[in-house]
């Protein structure tokens, strides 16, 4: 269903204000989940999602059967919060969209995380939605690649994800949710290290010739979130080696530039 907002006016602005290849603010917070090994609560303009990594551990009884004897299972599990969304509708674990939703995470981090190293074990990735503005895939593999790096897991590189669409002839970058209902819209998750490209996914159609655009700018913009999200975990683990080396009880000062 199309919306009655004006996407892009002519002056090349968007309903939210932003510019076609703009994205939104993005802020991190690494504070500690429970029992979680790793975990991030990631914030991309408006939407909010919570992730907590596990393992790598023992399989459970029960869950034998689906291990591997020379690489670790990865299991995936997403749960949508219902006042985080606009709808009523109460979606459980089996809900099909949630459990797509899982699948692709799964298939995007099985050649990034190195498995091998784990044999006979099972590293869970828990995928909590709090609040959702369009962009959520894009925002999941983004806190999980976060969240694995925090839990210590190896990966051979970072997966930096973002949402795209042509608007017209107009490519749009990071879209909201009423962009994505009214536009054709792509997902690309890249390993910016390498260049290699370790997600597309299409749910609307898309001529060949504009996909290319959007898919040469959705590149670039995973870079832009490397620096971001690589910046972010440098200041965390630079954290935790002050206070590794200030001794237990000790409080440590940062000094600011004036």
């Amino acid at each position: 269903m199309s919306s009655r907002i004006e996407l892009l006016n002519a002056g090349l602005l968007r309903s939210d204000g932003r510019r076609p290849y703009e994205l939104r603010t993005l802020a991190i917070n690494f504070a500690p989940q429970g029992t979680a090994d790793g975990s991030v609560t990631y914030l991309h303009g408006l939407t909010q999602v919570r992730v907590s990594v596990l393992g790598p551990h023992e399989p459970k009884q029960g869950t034998r059967r689906e291990t591997f004897h020379d690489r670790a299972t990865l299991n995936v599990e997403v749960q949508l919060a219902p006042f985080g969304v606009g709808e009523r509708r109460r979606r459980g674990r089996s809900d099909k969209r949630l459990l797509e939703l899982a699948a692709s995470i799964k298939s995007t981090f099985e050649p990034v995380v190195q498995t091998h190293l784990y044999p006979r074990s099972t590293i869970d990735i828990f995928v909590h939605v709090l609040q959702l503005d369009g962009g959520l895939l894009p925002a999941c593999i983004n806190a999980s690649t976060l969240a694995l790096a925090t839990a210590g897991i190896p990966l051979f590189d970072f997966v930096c994800a973002i949402s795209g669409g042509v608007y017209g002839t107009q490519p749009l970058l990071d879209l909201t949710t009423v962009e994505e209902n009214d536009v054709p819209s792509v997902v690309v998750g890249v390993m910016p290290r390498t260049g290699r490209v370790t997600l597309v996914q299409m749910e609307t159609r898309l001529h060949m010739d504009r996909f290319e655009e959007v898919f040469r700018v959705a590149c670039d913009a995973g870079k832009v979130l490397w620096s971001e999200m690589r910046d972010a975990l440098r200041e965390r683990t630079g954290d935790l080696v002050d206070k590794l080396e200030a001794g237990p009880g000790m409080v440590v000062v940062k000094e600011t530039e004036t």
